[in-house]
């Protein structure tokens, strides 16, 4: 007996699964999300929203409620090295593209900006507006328990964790957004790749009013530099979650010498000495225990299952990477998943998932690992050494102030392990800069264009196949937009300019064979779009006749570099190929016709 019939299954409210239910009603397909958890995080978690995660949340209708709840970008700006905050400051770094260095690179590449938003404040965001769409049942305390699958389904089992009471729950696709301790990934088989368990560290969620020790220098992050730990945080790492009054404190531990008490008593103790301030009396929220990791599932996906988020890539919060790269995959996988059950593609599609995000995720992985080590090099410009006392940390503190060659060699010394920091905390690169060089993409037949300047550092947007649509803005009936802002739904959009008129009678042949809209936006006419400061002309990568297909999840399809009388077929064979769909010639005129019965 099935109790729960629905097209799709989602395991776990966290902001892959709470993504995933907001593009699934947004594409009009019903679906059951359950969460064993009563409500969503319970303590703050990842934090760093990246542009490319706030696009997504544009593209949900929803970036508006985002940054209304989050920290502003320019209250982001400083990485801060110290030995206490009411102490001596040692380093300082301008983070997330604040820098003047950096702030027009990431204000050029995005209509959206950066963000603070704690996990405790992001979810319910997701949360609510999830709740607002009928296609969406959501189910907390409710605890998934086993699957089967066969050709046609999957068979799921659930447990009411309020009345006990077991749910069968039947689904053309189940969706594991579970976490790091994922029952989907591991009743899948999907092979885990990689070490578990490298450190660990407990997370002390407190409020207090730091103002006057923040508020002349606002950023997330304050790296605790004490001499004589033997920690690359020091007593703790300081995130600022709510300026200037709620933060978390990581302290880190060595579990086989050392635990961390959760007691108030422990965290009031380390607070006020990382703080400075002996008579501080902060409020304290809760505890959280977690380890390191350096982990990345080898394949996303088994038959008709599919994981995503911490489930398939576990590794440090360094970076800010986590979140970002989970409602990311949600992303990818829901205008697949929604073109498949409404039969305007074929299940083929289905395999680009995890070709596509699972090199995304392993990159991810290896980069906030990374990162981690190159911390190694701040503590070694400080002067500090394993097993090093106390007193000898302090004394080698002041050789960075030391006058003459030596002192000078010292402060070049610092001010360079620091500039490696940029590989932490402006690799702009890394957060938009990924492409899909396999899986529902169809090559032009150029070459992937090579990096112009460091590719983790910076963001080099391009139309080649596989890459994210670039950003510039345009003008239309008076009003501003993105490019980003003309992908809708799980339409296709094709770009074209002056001369590329015949592309909309192109697009609705190839919408005709294949069941799937496409959207044709005349950018540069008298009529159309207007590109008033020239941008998408140097970005659009073909001449103005020519054509950029772009998926639902904005990365390029296709490009054509200009028009040609065989311009229908050819992008109605592209689509048929995209969408994994078997095609033939028939008909009087020979065209492609595809099947759509399925």
């Amino acid at each position: 007996m099935v109790d729960i019939d629905a097209p799709v299954l989602v395991v776990g409210a966290g902001p892959a699964g709470l993504t995933m239910s907001n593009l699934l009603s947004r594409y009009g397909v019903r679906h059951l999300l359950v969460e064993k958890h009563p409500g969503t995080a319970h303590t703050p978690r990842a934090h760093i929203v990246n542009q490319r995660t706030v696009e997504i949340f544009r593209h949900m209708g929803i970036e508006d409620r985002l940054l209304t709840a989050a920290t502003p970008s320019e209250l982001m700006g400083n990485n801060v090295w110290h030995t206490s905050l009411a102490g001596l400051e040692l380093a300082r770094l301008h983070a997330w593209g604040t820098g003047p260095d950096r702030a027009a690179d990431y204000h050029r590449a995005s209509p959206s900006p950066m963000a603070n938003c704690p996990q405790t404040v992001l979810e319910p965001v997701l949360l609510d507006a999830a709740q607002e769409w009928p296609e969406a049942d959501l189910r907390f305390n409710h605890e998934f328990l086993s699957f089967t699958q066969d050709s046609s389904g999957v068979t799921a089992r659930v447990r009411d964790r309020v009345t006990g009471a077991p749910l069968t729950v039947r689904c053309d696709y189940l969706i594991g957004a579970d976490g790091g301790r994922s029952r989907i990934v591991e009743q899948a088989g999907l092979p885990i790749e990689g070490q578990a368990g490298l450190s660990a560290a407990v997370n002390i969620w407190f409020e207090a009013d730091l103002t006057r020790y923040l508020a002349h220098r606002p950023g997330v992050l304050y790296w605790n530099a004490a001499p004589g730990t033997p920690f690359l945080t020091g007593g703790g790492t300081l995130i600022c979650h709510r300026p200037w009054t709620e933060f978390v404190m990581v302290v880190a531990y060595d579990p086989a010498t050392e635990t961390i008490p959760h007691s108030d008593e422990f965290a009031v103790q380390r607070i006020r000495r990382i703080v400075g301030d002996p008579t501080l009396t902060p409020s304290i929220k809760g505890f959280a225990t977690w380890t390191i990791n350096h982990q990345v599932a080898s394949c996303y996906r088994e038959g008709r299952v599919f994981a995503m988020g911490d489930a398939v890539h576990r590794h440090p919060p360094t970076n800010g990477l986590g979140l970002n790269t989970s409602i990311a995959d949600a992303f990818n996988l829901a205008w697949k998943l929604a073109t498949v059950i409404r039969g305007q593609a074929g299940p083929g599609l289905m395999d680009s998932y995890s070709a596509e995000r699972q090199p995304v995720g392993r990159q991810v992985v290896d980069r906030a690992m990374r990162s981690v080590e190159e911390m190694v090099s701040v503590q070694a410009a400080l002067g500090f050494a394993p097993d090093q006392s106390e007193a000898d940390g302090w004394a080698a503190l002041e050789g960075l102030y030391l006058p003459g060659p030596d002192g000078d060699a010292r402060r070049a010394a610092l001010r360079e392990a620091v500039e490696l920091m940029n590989y932490q905390f402006n690799a702009h690169g890394i957060d938009l800069g990924y492409r899909y060089r396999a899986g529902a993409v169809v090559t032009d037949g150029s070459p992937e264009p090579a990096p112009e300047r460091d590719p983790q550092l910076y963001y080099q947007p391009t139309t080649w196949p596989g890459a994210y649509l670039p950003h510039a803005w345009l003008d239309r009936a008076g009003t501003r937009l993105s490019t980003l802002d003309l992908v809708q739904g799980t339409h296709f959009s094709l770009l074209t300019g002056i001369g590329g008129q015949g592309w909309t009678e192109a697009a609705r042949t190839a919408s005709e064979a294949t069941g799937i809209p496409v959207d044709v936006h005349h950018i540069g006419t008298r009529d159309g779009l207007h590109d008033n400061y020239g941008d998408w002309a140097t970005l659009r990568g073909t001449s103005t006749s020519g054509a950029v297909l772009v998926r639902p999840d904005r990365h390029i399809a296709w490009r054509a570099n200009e028009y040609n009388p065989d311009a229908a077929d050819r992008l109605t064979e592209v689509l048929g190929e995209l969408l994994g769909l078997a095609g033939k010639r028939g008909g009087v005129d020979g065209s492609l016709e595809f099947d759509k019965s399925r």
